[in-house]
């Protein structure tokens, strides 16, 4: 099986589509099905939408003695319409006490005082003692501002990394060829966490795509092109000592399989951790230990089955046959006779 994992390169590329095309449907077309808008489908926070985030915590009122509905027209009543409510519980010295997440428009920076206090007061006349744990508000300028940098911060640490692998294995064959195939196993990555993030947006209200969501998605991106780097290390000197007959498939195939237990148990270790904090760790970082558990797999998978196999198709440049079956080797395995 290790003998033949660069000659089954298609199977894999094909599992990789299998990945992402589902994320791909939640984060573009589902959106539009449902509300016949073009939008992404992942639900950003209020640090990429605006708005303000409030923690109401009801002191004298158990877990589900209170409605996300009441809730909500409270709010209304205090001039903050469409509020969306999510419910929750938290434990107050040992009780368990209800807790609610509201999300409503940006708070007015010259009446925020003012604003604040009609909430309060529409809360406390509905349903007693209530206090504010947390209230954040971002207006939409500083919104946009964030998700532009966001944007920016992805794109500028892929430049970055090109730039450093076309240097780094300019003593190889076609430096250039590393650092691109490097840049596309990090973009299976983006388009895997993205994905999920998407379905979990859609099927859990609880995800929101913020601040910790870009920090998980960098940290993939460089644990990825740390372990796709380990690969082509040993794919560079394995070329530079080459012996005559070897070919470039086997090669990439034998330093593959060299890697393989290094790759392997460097990111078991940091996936043991990462699960014993999404098992036993805060609901706060959560959804960001999950995310890092689903990009940390997924980069380990692109850097062996990915980037070092892309090697190989732009060596040959199988591209110029796929659909030229007559002057194809009849050798070499393609995605037709892969599906």
């Amino acid at each position: 099986m290790l003998e033949r994992l660069v000659s089954r390169r298609y199977w894999w590329f094909i599992f990789s589509l299998v990945l992402i095309l589902p994320g791909l449907y939640f984060l573009l077309l589902h959106p539009l099905i449902t509300t016949g808008q073009f939008r992404l489908g992942l639900r950003p926070s209020i640090d990429f939408s605006g708005g303000a985030l409030w923690e109401i915590r009801f002191t004298d009122k158990a877990p589900g003695s209170i409605s996300s509905a009441e809730i909500a027209a409270a709010f209304s009543s205090a001039s903050f319409d469409n509020p969306l409510v999510q419910m929750s519980q938290v434990d107050v010295e040992g009780k368990p006490t209800a807790d609610a997440l509201v999300r409503t428009r940006s708070l007015n920076e010259q009446s925020l005082l003012t604003e604040r206090q009609a909430v309060e007061t529409a809360l406390t006349a509905k349903f007693g003692p209530i206090s504010i744990v947390r209230l954040e508000s971002v207006g939409p300028t500083v919104s946009r501002e964030s998700a532009i940098n966001a944007v920016f911060a992805v794109i500028g640490a892929s430049v970055c990394i090109l730039l450093y692998l076309w240097w780094a294995f300019r003593k190889a064959p076609h430096p250039f060829r590393y650092g691109m195939c490097a840049i596309i196993a990090m973009l299976h990555d983006v388009l895997v966490v993205v994905g999920v993030a998407a379905m979990l947006s859609t099927f859990n209200l609880a995800f929101e795509v913020d601040a910790l969501f870009l920090t998980a998605l960098l940290t993939i991106l460089s644990f990825s092109v740390h372990d796709t780097i380990v690969v082509f290390d040993r794919i560079r000197e394995n070329l530079i000592g080459r012996h005559p007959g070897e070919s470039f498939d086997g090669i990439i195939n034998h330093s593959i399989v060299q890697t393989l237990p290094r790759s392997i148990n460097t990111q078991l270790t940091t996936f043991f951790t990462l699960t014993a904090l999404l098992l036993f760790g805060g609901e706060t970082i959560r959804g960001f230990v999950l995310i890092m558990l689903i990009g940390l797999v997924s980069g380990t998978y692109s850097s062996i089955f990915n980037a070092a196999q892309l090697l190989v198709v732009w060596e040959h440049e199988e591209w110029k046959t796929w659909f030229r079956r007559s002057d194809r080797d009849p050798e070499a395995p393609t995605a037709a006779t892969a599906s």
